[in-house]
């Protein structure tokens, strides 16, 4: 009993006060008293203990309710976390039991994937990357913080931020696209977003930086596969959105399903100690993927459960999630040698330290009685961010629409899907509170709009819905076409091999197009999608991704006039599956192509000499250019860029580079313009990228207005790895563009020079 009251009385208490009744003297005797603590708090702890803060236990994500043993297991303190538990109530009961019942009252971390939302969904990671606007990503993940917090969650696995090549890859979705400055800016600001300024704060969940490492370099796109990166392309591609997390404060760490370049990322001691812990001295926690710890046996890297603990504890990995062969195995590698107490007990320092910081010493519960969900501010927020992540692709003068326009034609599976729009990873989303394109519609046109789906949903290979379809189509002004893909074909295993529209949709889109209306194609979908069968038959396209709970007043709003789209492009877009992998930030090869150089298929000349197409790096049918380039985005104005300068044509390396431009709006309406800066190194000791993003701007200008945009430019912008195994910024020319996207902009070019 009195053990019990002793338990209480530490998890009200400040941790200083706790010092002192655990036996810890003075704070003069160190300058970290939460390392202390940790210490003197593993002192007490048993083997069993210890062993159980490293069990990550829970239920699959629809399973509710937790059972006796699950109980029984965090009262003898062989639990560290759970995951999955969706109830208020088990929560409560559970870390009640944890504080009040086992041995050292040791706190749980309950943890769930919030990964663009609790309740109010955003857009997908890949849409918010397409805002190219970190400050209302940062605001999405305050608002996931704030809802999931309010129900016990205070661990979120999440920001993903795998660099992704290939949109074949299902959890494309999840990320921020292909290019490693976009994604590092994506994934810091979630990392604040998540944790706010004090990850003590009630309302902050600890953030994880997954995979790690090289999950979206996986072959052909295939989930779960293979990765082979070289040493310098991890560095300088793969690894730099992780380091930003490292350097923004990121809870915890979670190791990849794939192996890379021969050793599965959960027992890969270069990746996990080396540069994890040594180089960037991370402190926090590494966790798993969900039973990634047991599938290095399928591998083919450890023979069994047992050597696969003593891979994955030898490399640094501290919390198994799900999978048993910590808690099976870890004992006897002790007792055997092959692994220390000492080993142990970093990982279990790495646990407590973190929730240490989350303030669950101090402030275990919470308010189960919160009401934030869904709250008006929230899906404002959500409402934004769908708006700013989508994508005007193609205008041929039909929007936004007339105010004139008496009759609209909604046509389309994903017109009215309330649980589609909300797209891939939302275990706590609600359809029911879904706000669809054609209710939102409906709500500004009236009458005006006139709807039948054509197909029931995008997958769907029946015909009997276009006769309605055609009939609806003929009597309109305009046809809103509403395509793509239900949620479930994006995400975790959902790879694809074609990614162009699913089911009969192209066959629609082909009989609506002979009707003569225009027609205004709205795709929702967790990836690119192909669109060269279709591309001439529509005269606008604006790619919404899967945009989440507001995505009818949002999509309202655009097509309307009422905003205008200001989205650009994560990714480069494929004209055809077969150009994949394409991204911008590609090297030059020996025999760049041009335009000059490149002959398209259909005009080659009969029994053309062999050497006569150029010799350079292409297709002979797809080119060499991706269908919309990375940064690519139109908006309802147009754009002048003017005025390139450069403060001074050599540089030495302590020294500050400006580069400026003017932009103005030179149209009719005001716009948001996202002005990109791209830099080349033109030679170095390892071959460099034709052009990498460095900084990029958002400008909304009215219609007339023009600004000077400032870049600054220094030595960390210039550095790479090379092939010794350092950061270097070699002397040499480098070219610098100032660009609305990755193909344009005005070129201008400087000199570093070593000393």
């Amino acid at each position: 009993m009195k053990k019990q009251l002793v338990s209480k009385l530490l998890f009200i208490l400040p941790v200083s006060i706790m010092l002192t009744m655990v036996g810890w003297q003075t704070p003069s005797e160190t300058n970290d008293p939460d390392e202390e603590y940790i210490s003197v708090l593993l002192s007490k702890m048993t083997l069993q203990e210890k062993l159980g803060q490293l069990n990550q236990r829970g239920t699959s994500s629809r399973e509710n309710g937790i059972s006796e043993e699950l109980k029984q297991m965090v009262r003898d303190g062989r639990v560290g976390s759970f995951l999955n538990v969706q109830s208020k109530e088990s929560i409560l009961e559970l870390q009640r039991i944890a504080v009040e019942e086992s041995p050292n009252g040791i706190p749980l971390i309950f943890a769930r994937d919030v990964i663009h939302g609790f309740k109010t969904i955003f857009p997908i990671p890949l849409g918010q990357a397409a805002s190219w606007n970190p400050d209302l990503v940062e605001q999405g993940a305050r608002v996931s913080a704030i809802e999931a917090s309010s129900t016990g969650i205070r661990w979120t696995f999440a920001p993903m931020i795998d660099i992704a090549r290939d949109p074949r890859w299902g959890r494309i979705a999840e990320s921020s696209g292909e290019d490693p400055y976009l994604t590092s800016m994506m994934g810091a600001a979630a990392v604040r977003g998540f944790q706010s300024d004090d990850l003590s704060n009630p309302n902050s969940m600890a953030a994880c930086a997954k995979h790690f490492i090289g999950y979206g370099a996986a072959e052909g796109g295939r989930d779960y596969n293979t990765a082979v990166i070289s040493e310098p392309l991890l560095h300088n591609v793969y690894l730099k959105p992780f380091k930003a997390a490292a350097d923004a404060g990121v809870a915890s760490f979670m190791s990849s399903f794939n192996e890379v370049n021969g050793v599965p990322a959960s027992g890969n001691e270069y990746v996990l100690r080396q540069i994890l812990r040594d180089d960037w001295k991370f402190d926090g926690i590494v966790v798993s993927d969900w039973n990634s710890v047991t599938e290095m046996i399928a591998h083919g890297y450890s023979a069994n459960e047992k050597e696969a603990a003593y891979s994955a504890a030898r490399a640094g990995l501290d919390m198994e999630m799900t999978s048993h062969a910590y808690e099976n195995n870890m004992k006897q590698l002790i007792n055997e040698g092959r692994l220390s107490m000492e080993q142990l007990d970093e990982k279990v320092k790495n646990i407590l330290r973190i929730k240490l910081r989350m303030g669950l010493f101090e402030s275990p519960y919470f308010d189960p009685n919160q009401d934030v969900l869904y709250a008006e501010e929230h899906l404002e927020a959500a409402k934004e961010m769908a708006i700013q992540s989508m994508v005007l692709l193609k205008n041929e003068s039909v929007l936004p629409l007339s105010s004139e326009t008496k009759n609209i034609a909604v046509i389309g599976p994903l017109a009215n899907a309330p649980r589609e729009q909300l797209g891939t990873w939302i275990f706590d989303g609600d359809e029911k509170h879904s706000v669809t394109p054609l209710t939102s519609l409906k709500g500004k046109y009236g009458e005006a709009v006139k709807y039948a789906s054509g197909l029931a949903y995008s997958r769907d290979q029946s015909t009997s819905g276009f006769k309605s379809a055609i009939k609806v189509a003929k009597s309109s002004e305009v046809i809103l076409f509403f395509g793509g893909e239900e949620a479930i074909l994006s995400g975790e295993a959902h790879s694809r091999a074609d990614i162009s529209l699913p089911g009969r949709q192209e066959d629609l889109i082909h009989e609506l197009a002979r009707t003569g209306k225009p027609i205004v194609l709205v795709v929702m979908a967790g990836r690119p999608i192909t669109l060269g069968n279709i591309i001439e038959e529509v005269d606008a396209v604006l790619f919404a991704w899967h945009p989440g709970t507001m995505a009818g007043p949002a999509v309202t709003d655009l097509l309307s006039g009422e905003a205008s789209p200001s989205g650009r492009l994560p990714v480069s877009w494929p004209k055809s599956v077969g150009q994949i992998p394409i991204y911008y930030n590609h090297k030059s090869t020996g025999r760049p192509a041009n335009e000059e150089s490149f002959v398209h298929i259909d005009d080659i000349p009969l029994h053309a000499w062999q050497s006569s197409l150029g010799n350079t790096s292409h297709y002979l049918d797809e080119g060499f250019e991706p269908m919309y380039p990375f940064g690519y985005g139109l908006t309802y104005s147009q754009f002048e860029y003017s005025d390139l300068t450069i403060s001074d044509d050599r540089i030495k390396p302590a020294d500050t580079l400006v580069v400026s431009a003017t932009v103005r709006n030179t149209g009719d309406v005001k716009a948001a313009e996202i002005v990109q800066l791209y830099l080349q190194d033109r030679f170095g000791s390892l071959t460099r990228p034709v052009k990498e993003l460095k900084r990029f701007e958002r400008l909304i200008l009215n219609p007339g207005q023009q600004a000077r945009v400032d870049f600054r430019i220094t030595q960390k912008d210039l550095i790479f790895y090379n092939a010794s195994g350092d950061w270097v910024a070699e002397s040499g020319v480098f070219k610098v563009w100032i660009a609305e996207n990755a193909k344009s902009g005005l070129e201008g070019e400087f000199e570093l020079l070593n000393e």
